[in-house]
């Protein structure tokens, strides 16, 4: 004969062991919730960050070629110009309101995407323009055509600030389009970028 009084002992054990089950399963859901979420922000996001620190011809086109090839694979992209790179930024030059010191870096520099000469065999300006004809000959984009495009494609240029103070370069010597950031600003994009590189 059945002890009816053990029955209901029995079902509260069970119901005591699926709640406590219950309660593991919620724990242990949120524990891998926060886990996936600490993954997920240290992978990085669909961007590309390129310091441009070079002010050489081959090199600021070798930088906008990578630079809209990667908007082209859908990455968002990001030309933070540093130091000599800042030469390519430039519109205009203005010794209005510098010092000395400043106004001698502006006569020395080139204003311009157009001023700039290539790493190797400069030749005063010979070499420049021999690689610009010889991009044109083999049906290259320019310099300028590959800002232009980069612009169009969404690619953010940042200027340094900082480079700018050190170099006398002002805000309205530069290129309409052209943001100002500083290094804090760059390594928040470089630290999540799939790829950064230094040009």
């Amino acid at each position: 004969m059945t002890d009816m009084t053990a029955v209901p002992a029995d079902l509260n054990a069970l119901k005591d062991l699926l709640a406590g089950l219950d309660r593991r399963m919620s724990a242990l859901e949120a524990t891998m919730e926060s886990e996936l979420s600490a993954i997920k922000e240290q992978l990085p996001e669909d961007k590309a960050a390129i310091i441009v620190f070079s002010g050489d011809l081959d090199k600021m086109i070798a930088a906008h070629i990578i630079a809209t090839g990667a908007a082209t694979m859908g990455l968002e992209t990001t030309l933070f110009f540093t130091f000599w790179g800042l030469n390519a930024l430039k519109e205009r030059r203005s010794l209005e309101g510098k010092n000395l010191a400043e106004r001698m870096m502006a006569l020395m520099t080139p204003t311009g995407s157009k001023e700039l000469h290539p790493s190797q065999m400069a030749f005063m300006g010979a070499g420049a323009a021999m690689l610009r004809q010889m991009m044109k000959q083999k049906d290259v984009a320019s310099l300028e055509d590959l800002m232009a495009l980069a612009k169009e494609m969404g690619v953010r240029t940042v200027a340094c600030e900082m480079s700018m103070e050190v170099m006398g370069v002002r805000h309205e010597e530069l290129r309409e389009g052209v943001e100002l950031g500083g290094v804090a600003s760059f390594l928040a994009e470089a630290s999540k970028a799939r790829v950064s590189l230094f040009i």
